[in-house]
């Protein structure tokens, strides 16, 4: 497997499941573009084939420039990886609409902007893959989160139809639905697990680890590798597939 000459652009890729897969794809030969809103954490990660490019994919206007950059420096995006994301639990009643439109903002908008800007240099090309990274969550219901699953849920609906769009031409799209995975969101829910329920540290985190069936947290690099699977040679024909990294969850 090479992707030599291919120019990727994964968002939230200074840290976890974003990096791991921006990691992997530099690995077969890619030029990664790594994008987040805090450019010193993406300057501690960059070198050996990613570059750090400051973004927040939940303003068009900074995705619109950065995209563009990111063309003009590496060519056409023939990989794009909407990953950037937030996560967070909480009972819809007490979920205000500020929080519902900033979850909305980044989890679905973000996915959209980033997707349909790529797409801009990558129709002149012939060949593309654009992978969503959604969760679980967008196959179920995640009980105490309706908001997040919601978003996640929408961007597994809007990959779906751009697979249906795009069936007859080279650029395939699909979502990466992880269970839950070791990265700094796990340590953000387990503190507020903690704050809401009164849990201790460790009822915390096993709450998350025993959703997921084989009893451990997934880990970034094993979802870099279905994304890694999705660009991979004979993959032409996973098209608008739900892939779960999941732990057996059924």
């Amino acid at each position: 497997m090479t992707l030599n000459g291919k120019h990727a652009l994964v968002t939230g890729g200074g840290t976890g499941i974003g990096l791991a897969i921006a990691r992997a794809l530099a690995a077969q030969g890619a030029q990664v573009t790594i994008t987040g809103r805090r450019k010193s954490v993406l300057d501690e990660v960059a070198g050996d084939g990613l570059f750090a490019l400051q973004m927040d994919v939940a303003e068009e206007a900074s995705v619109v420039e950065g995209v563009a950059a990111a063309v003009a420096a590496r060519g056409p995006v023939q990989i794009c990886v909407a990953n950037a994301g937030i996560a967070e639990g909480k009972a819809l009643f007490k979920t205000d609409l500020a929080t519902w439109r900033t979850m909305m903002a980044i989890n679905v908008d973000g996915v959209f902007l980033t997707i349909r800007e790529s797409l801009r240099s990558m129709h002149e090309t012939d060949w593309g893959r654009v992978i969503a990274v959604s969760s679980l969550a967008g196959l179920r219901g995640l009980q105490g989160a309706p908001c997040y699953t919601a978003s996640k849920h929408a961007v597994n609906g809007m990959i779906k139809s751009l697979a249906t769009d795009y069936a007859k031409k080279p650029i395939t799209f699909n979502s990466i639905c992880p269970a839950y995975v070791e990265t700094p969101i796990i340590d953000r829910n387990v503190d507020s697990i903690m704050a809401r329920t009164g849990m201790s540290k460790e009822q915390a985190l096993q709450m998350m680890v025993g959703v997921n069936p084989h009893g451990r947290l997934i880990t970034p690099e094993e979802v870099a590798a279905a994304a890694l699977y999705i660009c991979g040679p004979h993959s032409d024909s996973i098209r608008g597939q739900t892939v779960q990294v999941s732990g057996g969850e059924i």
